[in-house]
């Protein structure tokens, strides 16, 4: 009987997770129903389904292939952060691990994706699952740093909601802080020495495993603070985001809606920071309300908004899903051993 309680005590332990995991992904559909119940709420159907039959189809098409290039750079972004002298990816892996990311993202909640790609550039590279992510969080770093550029700039040439701007101050305050870090790091960084690998710390498993994380996490943002891409891919970070405003602005104007591109940037960075939170796959509900909010703040009726906010999120990402599935095709594994895979890395 003594045998058996670490059994119990594990399984209990297995069934708390089970439940935490459910209920975080049931606030997220609840949430993404609410969402979607406001959007649809008292809008007029037959001139919803009008919009349909005004798209330029050949606008459409350039927003997608934009669209594409935005990915394709996120993942040129993400090769120059990996390249090491002795290690290298291409520019096809690092893209194939994003799109296999985002397609993972788009069918599972709580953006699973991450986990997914940083699994398969490990795999590719044949390094810990560890080593990748000091490269994803430099990336979300860069993310900041431009999203909150791009609020400024935008600022500028058209009057944005105050929720915005305070946004962009709480996210300028987040990234200065973040600045300070990451040069303090950089400053102390330590002379490298080829093969040097990392102490054992003492004490709690737990505590051991969280200081030679946290060890190893310093160690690699300095490698990439100190390499001679970390300034090219803090640029390529700026094209992602201009790549992903300019797509969604030629989706207004191939739907009909006379709008500048500022306009169509400061919806598009409504959504992101509405987005930013997990939530629902695909960010459904969330995505259409907040874009339904900033066409409403510059003046559009909430049918026509609402009609937009189906027809961006259809047009965006259906070659993101059909990308996304050739790219998990690829590596040769299903979806679900890939998670499984993750799994393990995770444990180790």
């Amino acid at each position: 009987m003594e045998a058996a309680k670490p059994h119990v005590s594990l399984t209990k332990a297995q069934s708390n997770r089970r439940v935490k995991q459910l209920a975080k992904q049931g606030f997220g559909y609840l949430l993404a129903i609410i969402c979607l119940l406001w959007v649809f709420h008292d809008i007029h159907a037959e001139k919803l389904f009008e919009q349909f039959n005004i798209i330029n189809w050949g606008v459409m098409g350039l927003a997608v292939f934009i669209d594409i290039l935005s990915y394709v750079s996120q993942g040129w972004r993400w090769k120059l952060l990996l390249d090491r002298p002795m290690r290298h990816i291409s520019l096809v892996r690092s893209t194939q691990a994003i799109y296999a990311g985002l397609f993972t993202n788009e069918i599972l909640p709580l953006r699973m994706g991450e986990l997914v790609r940083t699994y398969l550039v490990a795999r590719c590279l044949a390094v810990d699952f560890i080593s990748i992510i000091p490269s994803i969080i430099v990336e979300r770093f860069f993310d900041g740093i431009w999203l909150a550029v791009f609020i400024g700039v935008t600022a500028l040439f058209i009057n944005l909601p105050r929720d915005l701007i305070d946004s962009a101050e709480i996210l300028g305050v987040i990234v200065l802080g973040a600045t300070v870090f990451f040069i303090i790091i950089i400053v102390l960084k330590k002379t490298p020495h080829e093969g040097q690998k990392l102490k054992p710390a003492s004490g709690w498993r737990p505590i051991r495993w969280v200081a030679s994380f946290f060890e190893h996490l310093i160690r690699v943002i300095q490698e990439i603070g100190t390499s001679k891409n970390f300034y090219l891919s803090l640029m390529v970070s700026s094209l992602i985001l201009a790549t992903q405003i300019l797509s969604f602005w030629l989706v207004m104007v191939a739907c009909g809606l006379k709008l500048s591109l500022w306009v169509g940037a400061a919806v598009l960075l409504i959504v992101h920071l509405g987005t930013l939170i997990p939530n629902a796959p695909s960010n459904i509900g969330l995505y259409q309300f907040f874009c339904v909010v900033g066409l409403s703040i510059f003046g559009i009726d909430k049918t026509t908004a609402a009609g937009f906010s189906v027809i961006v999120f259809i047009i965006l990402t259906i070659p993101l899903w059909l990308i996304g599935l050739f790219a998990v095709s690829k590596t040769n594994m299903t979806l679900k051993t890939i998670r499984l895979e993750v799994s393990k890395f995770i444990k180790r």
